[in-house]
């Protein structure tokens, strides 16, 4: 549609003519192209006065004047923005004109095709005027035997030649193409579209829609990075595993066996493991609790005598004291020989946190050294990374972590390893705030920050896209509605920033935010 954008050093403002009489204004900051809703804007016509346009809902503005539905002419409009979040401004631009009215337009402008026209799309006056005509066709010209003089046939055929040739063409039946053949009239538009040079046409109704936010290119000091491959690991002083020392069967506590995520405290009891007892065994014991058994009855024996005895004055009582001793001793071994074959053992949690993993079933055989159960704390994992060549021998500063789709975690440098694994070093770092959802053995991209500055242009790995034959660009904002690709080498900086190394200068305004949106106008 008819449109005029303005920008300067503060604003972008974009007037739509709605009606003859009416513009659609958007105000955008010009650094970052954030709306401005709240400012007061006035507006001067030609040599008109100046109009107030009034601010609407969706956050844009309404002009409305009989100044503007002058036809033949373009418009120099002055704008003035008071008030504003950057300050007071004012743009000046000019209006395309309105086209004039087609003096051939309307139902009256040729009155004898007007009535032409009214008259064919009557079914009762074109059946009466044929018929009409036909009689009078028939009267003129069926005398038999007669010779028909030519003045009379011209009259007739100029007749019919005039009153049937003005008259619009019938399709007949089966040739009648409707109204699709009829040109369509042009109804513009304000839609994005992909211009012939590459560029993107996006109305401001459509960047308010998508959020498309632009940043200016300044110089920045910044570290260089290194990229790692690293995956989540627990934290080995708020979690650990819990295992069965010389299994056996599976029996469900008290409570039931936790479940995936359920928290658990330190020394809450997990799982029950009823050791197994061989065959060999089974007899052994058997045969140790048939002798105890019979010597706790003989030493009963004797205490029964030693107590007659030292009650008749027979025997001492140092004697039965002996016997106490002895026939104690023998019921602690068949205590514990008793114990020895029904003790479980009682898998405990280790530390406080949430169940990770879970192996156990009610019922289960387990061998030795299982692990049963993964306790994790979810606020204590840390990131553990791979280091190849040189880079192990540098100094991190600082290192951030992101997982796909997910948003960058801190990390704080805990060591390194000095054994070489498959050619790389292990280097561990603590998540700091980890957000909610990380899994242990989740991998992640480990962006780690060098002591090296480097200047240079600076911006978020969201701005960098891929274009149609695969190279990077970044979508320059050209004008208020205008975004151009530009090819570009950037470099990674951390998990959400690269440096520009060729492509772009300070001072361009790029698309921070939403450039994958524009990218995809067609």
């Amino acid at each position: 549609r008819p449109r005029l954008a303005l920008h300067t050093d503060l604003y972008e403002v974009v007037a739509v003519r709605e009606a003859a009489d009416r513009l659609r204004i958007w105000v955008d900051l010009f650094d970052g192209n954030a709306p401005v809703a709240d400012a007061r804007l006035e507006v001067t016509i030609a040599d008109g006065p100046a109009v107030a346009a009034e601010p609407e809902a969706d956050g844009t503005y309404r002009l409305t004047s009989p100044l503007l539905a002058r036809a033949g002419q373009p418009l120099d409009l002055v704008v003035s923005v008071t008030a504003g979040p950057a300050g007071d401004d004012l743009l000046t631009g000019t209006l395309p004109a309105l086209p004039l009215p087609d003096p051939h337009a309307g139902p009256f402008a040729d009155p004898w095709h007007a009535a032409l026209e009214w008259m064919a799309h009557q079914p009762w006056l074109v059946a009466g005027g044929g018929a009409l005509l036909g009689l009078l066709a028939g009267t003129m010209l069926a005398r038999p035997r007669r010779r028909r003089a030519p003045g009379r046939r011209r009259a007739v055929a100029a007749v019919l030649a005039l009153v049937l040739l003005p008259l619009p063409g019938r399709a007949g039946p089966g040739h009648d193409h409707g109204e699709a053949d009829a040109p369509a009239a042009s109804t513009a538009v304000d839609a994005p579209s992909r211009l012939p040079d590459g560029g993107v046409f996006l109305p401001k109704v459509s960047q308010r829609l998508l959020e498309v936010r632009t940043s200016i290119l300044r110089e920045a000091e910044a570290s260089r990075t290194v990229t790692l491959v690293g995956r989540i690991v627990a934290d080995p002083n708020r979690g650990g595993l819990a295992q069965s020392l010389a299994g056996g069967r599976i029996l469900p506590p008290e409570g039931g066996l936790p479940r995936l995520g359920q928290a658990v405290r330190r020394g809450q009891v997990l799982a029950i493991v009823e050791p197994p007892i061989p065959v060999a065994d089974q007899t052994t014991i058997a045969e140790r609790s048939g002798d105890l058994e019979q010597q706790i009855a003989a030493a009963e024996a004797r205490l029964a005598r030693a107590r007659n005895l030292a009650a008749s004055g027979a025997g001492t009582r140092v004697q039965v004291a002996d016997t106490e001793i002895e026939l104690d001793g023998l019921r602690r071994r068949r205590v514990l020989l008793s114990q020895s074959r029904v003790a479980p053992e009682v898998i405990r949690a280790p530390a406080d946190g949430i169940v990770a993993t879970a192996r156990a079933a009610a019922g289960q055989v387990v061998a030795a050294q299982d692990v049963l159960f993964q306790v994790v704390d979810p606020a204590g994992l840390w990131v553990e990374a791979l280091v190849f060549g040189a880079d192990a021998a540098r100094e991190f500063r600082g290192a951030t972590a992101a997982v796909r789709g997910g948003a960058p975690m801190r990390l704080a440098l805990q060591g390194f390893g000095r054994a070489v694994q498959q050619g790389a070093t292990l280097v561990q770092f603590r998540v700091e705030d980890p957000p909610p959802g990380l899994a242990l053995g989740q991998p992640v991209t480990v962006v780690a920050e060098l002591a090296e500055p480097v200047n240079g242009l600076i911006l978020p790995r969201a701005a960098v896209v891929r274009a149609g034959n695969g190279e990077q660009v970044v979508w320059r904002h050209v004008g208020p509605e205008s975004f151009a690709a530009a090819p570009v080498r950037v470099e990674p900086l951390d998990a959400a920033r690269v440096l520009v190394v060729a492509g772009l200068r300070a001072g361009e305004r790029v698309v921070v935010q939403g450039a994958g949106l524009v990218n995809q106008v067609r």
